[in-house]
């Protein structure tokens, strides 16, 4: 088997896109507005730590990462300097920006506000799709396929902003499953999707998980913001940031060039990029911005216990991105790092232990936990190795 080769298109012949390429400005300027939304969605769970919020607070998420992804996909299809795609990303840009001014109050006054504007980028990104079928860059059935999944869940985003309480969240949770289940369904179709342009594909993922970090370090002088500067203050900052860096740490320092190299050389990559960077990258972002809100509460509290819900965030927004992590590289490299299943254990089994710790104690265990877990990563793996699932 040729563990290079590409799917072709089948009704349009082998697409023109594929070449190798980067993220161009238009894309850049996108992602700015992403930055705002990231925060957005940061603030409402901030605000009130309840599992209700935090329910709603994921389903947002899910439903502004599903859109980000979506254009990353539909840009790989198309000419970076194109007409089609700058325009489209120009007109999407104003739109998932009033989507994510209206995200606290999405589900409240601002949830019809929030429905359409969302589902009017999603249809731009269906009509970009559209026009890179027309160009012989994308399959028709392909697109097909998940645009029926996609037009469904859209409307019942846009039905469910007229109800209330748990309609509206039942309706809205149908909607981001049904959206979510069309790759998945029509995976035969989706094989022959596009050809992949790998640099783009990886640095555009690469790119919003720095994002997702840049937040949580916006969270952490946030929550430090109104508070004098003492050393329980100074301690739990520092230690924040140094989660921070290990969080980055672990995905940039090796495993990013690892996971472009084995996508590079799948002998899947469309069906192994929908899984492993469209889905699985999900968790990868949901635990850390459920990071960013432990670590704004804990700055906060620096010289105090954390109350559950703080304590939570903080140890099970490292412990998800870590799952997140082993499912991604699980999928891609074709590895299962059992090694690391202790230390994901060892996050919530601190969560659990640490009621009476001041919050920068809590951060430090937290830093010195991750500090192990980096340290064994530089042992057990050599730079830029890739193990791919043939």
């Amino acid at each position: 088997m040729d563990t290079c080769r590409v799917p072709e298109v089948i009704e349009t012949g082998a697409p023109a896109i594929g070449e190798e390429r980067r993220t161009s400005p238009v894309e850049l300027l996108w992602d700015l507005v992403y930055v705002f939304a990231i925060t957005q969605v940061t603030t409402l769970l901030s605000r009130h730590p309840t599992w209700t919020r935090f329910g709603e607070a994921m389903l947002v998420l899910a439903l502004i990462w599903w859109a980000w992804s979506a254009f990353v996909w539909v840009a790989n299809a198309q000419r970076a300097a194109g007409t089609a795609l700058r325009g489209s990303l120009l007109l999407a840009t104003m739109f998932i920006f009033v989507t994510g001014l209206a995200i606290p109050g999405a589900f409240g006054a601002e949830s019809t506000l929030f429905a359409v504007t969302y589902a009017v980028v999603r249809l731009i990104h269906l009509g970009l799709y559209i026009d890179a079928a027309r160009q012989g860059n994308a399959a028709r059935s392909a697109i097909a396929g998940f645009s029926l999944t996609s037009v469904i869940g859209m409307a019942l985003l846009i039905g469910g902003s007229f109800t209330t309480g748990s309609a509206r969240a039942v309706l809205w949770t149908v909607a981001v499953l049904i959206d979510y289940s069309g790759p998945l369904l029509t995976r035969d179709r989706l094989r022959s999707l596009q050809r992949v342009a790998i640099a783009h594909f990886a640095e555009r993922y690469s790119l919003f998980v720095i994002i997702c970090l840049g937040e949580s370090i916006v969270a952490i002088g946030v929550g430090a913001s109104p508070h004098r500067l003492d050393a329980a203050l100074i301690a739990a900052v520092s230690l924040g940031l140094l989660i921070t860096v290990g969080l980055w740490w672990m995905y940039f320092d090796r495993f990013a060039a690892s996971a472009e190299a084995a996508l590079r050389e799948h002998h899947d990559p469309v069906l192994a990029a929908s899984d492993a960077f469209s889905y699985l990258h999900l968790v990868l972002v949901a635990g850390i911005i459920v990071f960013a809100v432990g670590a704004r509460l804990a700055v906060r509290a620096a010289d105090h216990p954390l109350h559950d819900a703080a304590r939570l965030a903080l140890c099970g927004g490292v412990a998800m991105y870590l799952a997140g992590q082993l499912a991604f590289r699980a999928r891609l490299l074709g590895a299962i790092q059992y090694w690391l299943l202790p230390l994901l254990g060892a996050f919530l089994l601190l969560y659990a232990v640490g009621a009476s710790f001041p919050a920068w104690a809590m951060a430090g265990a937290i830093a010195a936990l991750l500090a192990v877990l980096c340290a064994g990563e530089a042992v057990t793996r050599p730079r830029h190795s890739a193990v791919v699932t043939r």
